[in-house]
């Protein structure tokens, strides 16, 4: 069984001391908002947090910014927008490369034909294999719509 190493956290904590002893006050905060959604969620669900679990967190946190920088952008915040955007720099250094659409593709043709998935009525069940091998390595959306298209052809 291979060990879960925690390299990730540990670089996250080592670049927010970096971070402190740089007074680089939007690295500094970014990184301790992550620390402080961690370890909120360690305390509700009782668990040890591990790189996984960071790397889920990291994304809810990119998802949230791309979804505030929007609405900062339609509502003519353009200052608020910059602030979002910078935190979503920060945080998107911290994720794993993501993959392309054609490998992610064979991911799904694996998936499709390990299940003998035919239909769009199967898409629940090609997701439920897909999701815990491709989590945090793509973006689930693209895993999505690639499933329904392969599926619907």
């Amino acid at each position: 069984i291979p060990k879960i190493t925690l390299s990730l956290l540990t670089d996250i904590k080592n670049d927010l001391k970096q971070a402190m002893l740089d007074k680089n006050h939007d690295v500094r905060d970014t990184i301790r908002m992550f620390l402080a959604e961690l370890q909120r969620y360690e305390i509700d669900n009782k668990v040890e947090a591990d790189d996984a679990l960071a790397i889920n967190i990291i994304n809810k946190m990119i998802k949230q910014r791309n979804d505030s920088i929007t609405q900062f952008m339609d509502g003519g915040r353009e200052d608020l927008a910059k602030q979002e955007e910078l935190e979503l720099k920060i945080l998107s250094a911290y994720k794993p490369e993501q993959l392309s659409e054609d490998k992610v593709k064979s991911y799904v043709d694996d998936a499709i034909n390990d299940l003998n998935a035919n239909s769009m009525q199967d898409m629940g069940k090609v997701m439920g294999l897909l999701k815990p091998k491709l989590a945090g390595k793509a973006d689930m959306g693209l895993v999505s719509k690639i499933v329904k298209e392969s599926l619907s052809s």
